[in-house]
């Protein structure tokens, strides 16, 4: 498995490797939810907190994560990254997904899931996962909705900025299962029109 940092597009979004120009609308996006920064994510990326983690999720990075700006009509509006690249293995996860409340339960998040999950696949990965706060139905349901299959539920294995222990629930999709989860997302993305 090769993944290589490059733009993924379709009509709807542009995925675009994280860098520097993206700073500032991200932070305005992640500002646009501070409830749910407090309530499901390991880390926050609000106020200070922000400048705290933003060099993990831009630049080249240690070779294990690959961040990209969720860009729709030329504006950062979120972001979703590889994280777990093991090449040896064949293996990613896709993860740290937030978008700004306007732009989730619509198209952006199953066409910016295709494309991260096709580049994934058709740079050589055997399995793609998704690791989801189990407190979170929300994102829970839209995993599902994507195709992938509920393995178990990793109990009390993290725990949150805010000190909460999380427990997570994992997720995959097969490169063998990816032909027939892609053409239901295509299915489900040409309805948006």
């Amino acid at each position: 498995m090769q993944l290589e940092a490059r733009v993924l597009e379709n009509r709807f979004v542009r995925m675009e490797p994280m860098e520097e120009r993206h700073k500032e609308e991200l932070r305005a996006a992640c500002a646009a939810d501070p409830a749910t920064w407090q309530d499901l994510y390991i880390v926050s990326m609000l106020g200070e907190a922000f400048e705290r983690h933003w060099a993990r999720f831009s630049g080249p990075g240690d070779g294990k994560m690959m961040t990209f700006a969720l860009v729709v009509d030329g504006v950062c509006r979120g972001m979703s990254s590889y994280l777990d690249i093991e090449p040896a293995h064949n293996t990613v996860e896709i993860g740290f997904t937030y978008y700004e409340p306007a732009f989730r339960g619509g198209v952006a998040n199953p066409s910016a899931k295709r494309l991260m999950m096709a580049h994934a696949f058709e740079s050589g990965a055997e399995r793609v996962q998704y690791r989801v706060d189990a407190a979170n139905a929300r994102s829970r349901a839209a995993v599902l909705k994507l195709g992938a299959v509920q393995e178990g539920i990793l109990r009390n294995d993290k725990v949150t900025w805010t000190g909460r222990i999380r427990s997570t629930v994992v997720f995959s999709i097969l490169a063998e299962e990816w032909p027939a989860v892609r053409d239901r997302l295509d299915e489900r993305i040409a309805a948006f029109g």
